[in-house]
């Protein structure tokens, strides 16, 4: 079973969510070699976000994206997940990092992905294994996607 689905319950931006989905099938199906997935993806705002982040790991404020793994009540061998990604926080870290806003939610999404794969970042030592695998895809998909053209205009 393929499930895909996106909510977009912030302003701050226009996606074009057929390059989304597109980009996330890519790095679920051809970079991870999924095929049995249920992902639902939410693109929010940061007061939004520091609700989720304080009821649910609580941490105060916003953060830039947090991943709710739901393995336990998928198939076997399915990845069965939610991802939070806070369009506030892609903006600003886009700003300091001098990156396109677009790149910054992708590197959110394959952030979220990897850790419904079983990726950690709590210690230093699986941050650093976590954060190589991220920027490898994160390369991967800029070759095979314009990013950029996921502002809608």
């Amino acid at each position: 079973m393929r499930v895909l689905r996106f909510f977009n319950r912030q302003r701050a931006v226009s996606l074009e969510r057929a390059l989304l989905r597109r980009v996330a099938r890519s790095i679920l199906e051809e970079c991870l070699d999924r095929q049995d997935y249920q992902l639902g993806v939410h693109f929010i705002g940061a007061t939004e976000m520091a609700r989720l982040n304080e009821t649910f790991l609580g941490h105060e404020g916003s953060t830039d994206v947090i991943t709710f793994d739901h393995q336990d009540q998928a198939v076997a061998g399915q990845l069965y997940g939610e991802i939070f990604i806070s369009i506030d926080d892609a903006l600003t870290h886009a700003r300091r990092f001098r990156v396109p806003w677009p790149f910054e939610v992708t590197r959110y999404l394959v952030h979220g992905i990897l850790h419904l794969e079983g990726f950690d970042d709590t210690d230093p030592a699986a941050r650093r294994v976590m954060k190589r695998r991220e920027n490898r895809l994160l390369k991967e998909l800029s070759t095979r996607f314009d990013l950029t053209k996921m502002a809608r205009t």
